[in-house]
């Protein structure tokens, strides 16, 4: 049995904290709202009875052989912070978390490898629709890292007759992945929203993986983790499911016409697609890798360009081979 702290009550937090639990570990999940925790407490996942809850960040990351980042990307960084002093080079710090850092260009393993120096860090990414994972349907995740036994430790934690997770070493290909199909999924949704069908949305799933590509080579990432769980598997998932809050923040702009902040707001929970467009926009920059798609997303969201417009101007851009 593992001591494994959770940090983030949302509902992917949830998710793996009752996944954990039911695993037999010893799980404490972490709420930053003290009333959150408590209504927590009152109605636990049916799947973990055993699950503690706080609101104790102390409580959660102390003693813990595993910590399990799972709060929004723009607060990885102030979480590391606080729980520092709490943090052992004994301990396995996990990130769950899909983004980079718009100002440094920082993943999150990045983030959480200068906060809390010198200990193992493994990077949990896939095709993992929270509710589905929830339900228990068949579920297919990799723990990555540049620690082999921290990625197995990892491995083993979440491995259950629901969930088969595999390895990778490929620590910035698999965040770069999950980063990234958030911002095809809002174009996808966007592009139902709209009503343009299957043909656009298999041509925004296939040229924004090519895109992802493109950026993950001029990186220094393996091409294989692109064609992989984290990339495919995670862009097809997010980018055709209605529990996707980037594909429905997508839909909610193309078919009701709604502002961005409107659509959000409708999603109720935080969308790390938008979140990630000023990443995207200057990764692409740095890197100068052409990325269509995220371009035309980022004026849709961040410029207000009308979607139906910006759809025609992708759709004109000057012939070139598939390959280029």
């Amino acid at each position: 049995m593992r001591k494994i702290g959770v940090l983030g009550a949302g509902a992917w937090g949830l998710a793996l904290a009752d996944l954990l639990s039911e695993n037999g570990n010893d799980v404490i999940l972490w709420s930053s709202s003290a009333l959150k925790a408590e209504n927590l407490k009152k109605e636990r996942p049916a799947g973990a009875p055993k699950l503690q809850i706080t609101a104790d960040l102390k409580e959660a990351a102390a003693d813990r052989q595993i910590v399990l980042f799972v709060v929004s990307s723009v607060y990885v960084r102030s979480v590391a912070a606080q729980i520092r002093p709490f943090i052992r080079p004994d301990q396995i710090v996990v990130s769950a978390v899909k983004g980079v850092e718009a100002d440094t260009l920082y993943t999150m393993t990045d983030i959480l490898r200068e906060e809390l120096g010198n200990v193992p860090i493994v990077a949990l990414s896939g095709p993992t629709l929270a509710a589905e994972v929830v339900m228990r349907h068949p579920t297919t995740i990799l723990s990555a890292s540049d620690d082999p036994e921290a990625a197995e430790i990892v491995q083993d934690a979440v491995m259950c007759d629901s969930v088969r997770a595999y390895t990778s070493d490929d620590v910035k290909g698999v965040e770069l992945c999950g980063a990234l199909k958030n911002v095809i999924a809002l174009a996808t949704g966007i592009s139902d929203g709209l009503g343009f069908g299957f043909n656009a949305r298999a041509a925004l799933i296939t040229r924004g993986l090519a895109e992802m590509i493109r950026l993950g080579k001029a990186m220094g990432c393996h091409e294989a983790t692109f064609a992989g769980l984290a990339g495919l598997g995670d862009l097809v998932a997010t980018a055709t499911s209605t529990l996707s809050r980037n594909y429905r923040c997508g839909h909610f702009i193309g078919k009701e016409g709604y502002a961005p902040e409107i659509a959000i707001a409708k999603v109720g929970q935080v969308v790390e697609g938008v979140n990630m467009l000023p990443a995207a926009m200057k990764l692409a920059e740095r890197y100068q890798v052409e990325m269509p798609i995220a371009c035309a997303v980022n004026s849709i969201i961040k410029e207000g360009a009308d979607p139906k417009e910006t759809v025609s101007e992708l759709m004109h851009r000057r012939k070139k081979a598939e390959t280029e």
